[in-house]
């Protein structure tokens, strides 16, 4: 099982940069696909998410209306789009797959890819 996670660089504050996480190994159809970030000395924090087979989506009020977490069942991929980018959302970003009861809390997610770094310069 794996999660692929890619897409992370250097933008400017008010940029745009797309992640995706590319899964294999299993079917995830029962799951949540997620995202977290971890900036360094905080705790890892929920992004978004969302349910692989209803497409419904969750946000952390920081980046609603910002960010927008999609998926491609045919690519078995998930993408995070981040627009109008703050120097706040510099973080490694994570994505993540479980079927937890709380989309937002790390321990309900049982996969996790290696972390993209994301850096919004101001």
């Amino acid at each position: 099982v794996q999660l692929q996670a890619f897409g992370g660089g250097l933008v400017q504050a008010g940029g745009s940069l797309r992640l995706s996480c590319a899964a294999s190994g299993r079917s995830f159809s029962n799951h949540r696909m997620g995202w977290f970030r971890q900036a360094p000395g905080k705790e890892r924090e929920f992004v978004a998410a969302v349910s692989w087979s209803t497409g419904s989506t969750y946000y952390a009020p920081s980046v609603k209306g910002r960010f927008t977490i999609s998926r491609d069942n045919a690519k078995n991929t998930v993408h995070l789009q981040m627009n109008s980018l703050k120097p706040e959302d510099t973080a490694v970003y994570y994505c993540a797959a479980g079927r937890g009861s709380y989309y937002y809390k790390t321990d309900d997610y049982d996969y996790w890819g290696q972390g993209t770094q994301v850096t919004v310069s101001s």
